[in-house]
């Protein structure tokens, strides 16, 4: 078992330090986190949104790497595990791998906007759109606080659009805020901002002036709601390339588009001095749940990844992808 097994002696040293100093586990302040850490933790607290459209689309179920320390680390984790149930967001969660480091983070990346995340507590359920539980709750090691409407729209494909739309809105990168509808349209957030809606008839869509769309974030949601009504996996398809594994980062998904797909998310990775790669995974499923990183069915007790345990065809807890599966999203470069 891969894990990171600590002397006792150095875990009660930290244990006490911590205490001393009122933290725990890794957990720090992070610039922008207010905004975030107010959060329900039920769906039944969120805003509640508007009735869903049907769907088109039958979505299925450059840094420096750091050395490997325990600065931070200071509760052992469970069964020598690399869980640490404190951490109250991603990367103080999930400790890396002995041998393996996390790269520094610039401020304003994908992977800073992942790893400061908050996560639910430790144990919580997975939860879809109307409050209650996902059948399956063996299948994830932690689920984030990604808003989710009280409606069955934003499955596995768009549960990713969000993440990113969430990422660009808060780092002001409006421009980058824009998916595929099919067709060849492109629903670019930019125009929405501008006093544009789209008017979807049939299989056409057009831009059409509106009251009601502004830059607020109100106004954003209305925005996603529309795009998650009339995209999915395979539009998504569409505006990605294949990549091979050794170039895997964060952002990249393993995708089968179509009706059913699925697609999962790479939402954290870790290095080696010779340069393999570790990762963790996100999805989002069927019906619409909320966002939460996957177990690795290899070895549950480790939900990393393994650059060397790739191979096709890829099983994840809930889906098994074929080769050609791995690839990196439009938006993402």
């Amino acid at each position: 078992m891969r894990g990171n097994r600590r002397r006792l002696g150095v875990c009660f040293v930290l244990l006490l330090a911590v205490c001393l100093a009122g933290g725990g586990c890794g957990k720090g302040t992070q610039d922008g986190m207010d905004e975030w850490r107010g959060g329900s933790e039920d769906v039944s607290d969120r805003e509640k949104g508007g009735a869903a459209e049907g769907r088109r689309d039958g979505d299925g179920d450059s840094g420096v790497l750091q050395e490997p320390t325990d600065a931070g680390r200071i509760s052992e984790p469970t069964d020598a595990s690399l869980i640490c149930e404190q951490g109250e967001t991603l990367e103080e969660r999930f400790l890396v791998p002995d041998g393996y480091g996390r790269k520094k983070r610039e401020q304003g990346t994908l992977t800073a906007f992942l790893r400061e995340y908050p996560l639910k507590k430790a144990g919580k359920p997975v939860l879809l759109y109307d409050g209650s539980r996902k059948g399956n709750q063996s299948a994830h090691a932690a689920v984030l606080k990604l808003p989710i409407e009280n409606e069955d729209l934003q499955q596995c494909a768009d549960s990713i659009m969000r993440v990113y739309a969430e990422y660009f809105w808060r780092t002001k990168q409006f421009e980058k805020i824009s998916f595929s509808l099919g067709g060849g349209f492109q629903a670019d957030y930019s125009k929405w901002r501008q006093g544009y809606t789209i008017s979807v008839s049939g299989d056409t869509a057009r831009w059409v002036p509106s009251s009601s769309s502004d830059g607020s974030y109100q106004s954003l949601k209305k925005y996603l709601r529309l795009v998650f009504a009339y995209s999915g996996t395979a539009t998504m398809e569409g505006e990605t390339k294949k990549i091979a594994r050794e170039d895997i980062r964060v952002g990249d998904v393993f995708l089968k588009g179509g009706s059913p797909g699925h697609v999962v998310m790479v939402v954290d990775v870790c290095e080696r001095e010779d340069g393999a790669k570790a990762f963790l995974l996100g999805q989002g499923y069927m019906p619409a749940q909320e966002f939460h990183v996957l177990k690795n069915p290899r070895h549950e007790e480790d939900p990393w990844y393994y650059e060397e345990e790739v191979e096709y065809p890829f099983e994840t807890p809930e889906y098994t992808f074929a080769r050609g599966s791995l690839r990196r999203l439009r938006y993402d470069e």
